[in-house]
């Protein structure tokens, strides 16, 4: 399997960089304390910055709205994945723990401001892209069992004709979606060369 990007994709946004982890042989059954106390302390620490500010304007989340504007997605309307997490826990609703890996990868976007993905190797058959999505792409929605058909032209992470993410980082399938029997996955983590890079290899490090 290979993790691939479109060329096109650097043509809108040039300065997007990737960062990946693959892990092999994790137990996600297994209860794991320090990785609970790392999601606690993440909550922690994002109540506590964002407390009585607005989430849009750190100046952390503005370059992934201004890239959804550039992509003609409507950043109020679809907020990338990192930018919906702080807005629920700035609200005060919390985290809930769905599982080790789910947890780990939500406590260092929290400490990082980092969009970060998980996706079941197992469930993949083919390379992991991230392009712009054509007629032939499908969708299947998270608890849904009908697939959706996609539209043309969005940017998308996707397994052949498979959509994992829709909107670059907005919200991921229920196909390749982490189970407490996923054991091999892939991490992908979004940013910005002139913006975040170091926060990505930093986050890229810690989480391998």
């Amino acid at each position: 399997m290979k993790f691939i990007v479109d060329p096109r994709v650097f043509s809108i946004l040039p300065n997007a960089c990737f960062g990946i982890v693959s892990a092999g042989g994790i137990d996600n059954t297994k209860s794991y304390p320090e990785i609970s106390e790392m999601l606690s302390s993440a909550v922690r620490s994002t109540e506590e910055r964002f407390a009585g500010k607005k989430v849009k304007e750190d100046p952390l989340i503005i370059p992934y709205r201004e890239a959804f504007q550039k992509l003609n997605i409507n950043p109020n309307k679809f907020m990338s994945s990192i930018e919906a997490l702080v807005t629920r826990i700035s609200k005060g609703k919390g985290l809930p723990s769905i599982n080790p890996i789910v947890d780990l990868v939500n406590a260092l976007s929290l400490k990082y401001l980092l969009p970060m993905g998980a996706h079941d190797i197992d469930q993949m058959d083919g390379d992991l892209q991230v392009r712009f999505s054509t007629a032939n792409d499908t969708f299947l929605p998270f608890g849904e069992t009908e697939l959706e058909v996609m539209p043309e032209n969005e940017l998308v992470y996707v397994v052949g004709t498979h959509v994992r993410t829709r909107r670059w980082i907005w919200r991921q399938s229920e196909i390749g979606k982490i189970n407490p029997n996923s054991s091999n996955v892939i991490f992908p983590i979004d940013g910005f060369a002139d913006v975040n890079k170091e926060a990505v290899l930093n986050a890229r490090e810690e989480l391998a």
